[in-house]
């Protein structure tokens, strides 16, 4: 049996998986700023980060000599959204969870995905280190 070049979820290696969630990520900031009627920079926020996560994940497959350095930047900006969506627990313990609906639900969806995600920058480079030792031995 044939070894897998690279790490992919659901068939998609992780420069095409980022594109994608960076695209959710967009859309969500997008929608749920029209869905609220907010005007405000935050409600934007998952739009901003997620035009990060296109821009270097794009730019990881056009200049593939720097994958590993544009690839390392979207992981960054995935631990940034882990820390954004960390707020949610400040705002539970103020007793405040929900009193702004849409800002409470883009902070659970990035803390959320945005783990999902870390997990499979993490598991992805660890899978790249293990082909690039096992070429080394042959």
């Amino acid at each position: 049996m044939e070894q897998q070049i690279e790490f992919t979820v659901l068939g998609k290696n992780i420069e095409q998986l980022s594109i994608y969630y960076g695209f959710f990520l967009f859309l969500w900031g997008v929608i749920v700023s029209l869905i609220s009627g907010s005007t405000s920079f935050t409600s934007y926020i998952p739009s901003y980060i997620g035009s990060v996560v296109i821009l270097f994940s794009y730019l990881s497959i056009k200049f593939s000599n720097r994958k590993k350095l544009f690839m390392h930047i979207v992981a960054l900006t995935g631990v940034l959204i882990v820390l954004g969506g960390l707020d949610v627990i400040r705002t539970t313990a103020n007793g405040k969870l929900f009193d702004n609906y849409w800002a409470d639900m883009s902070k659970i969806m990035m803390l959320i995905t945005g783990v999902l995600f870390v997990y499979f920058c993490f598991m992805s480079f660890r899978y790249a280190r293990k082909m690039a030792k096992e070429q080394i031995k042959n």
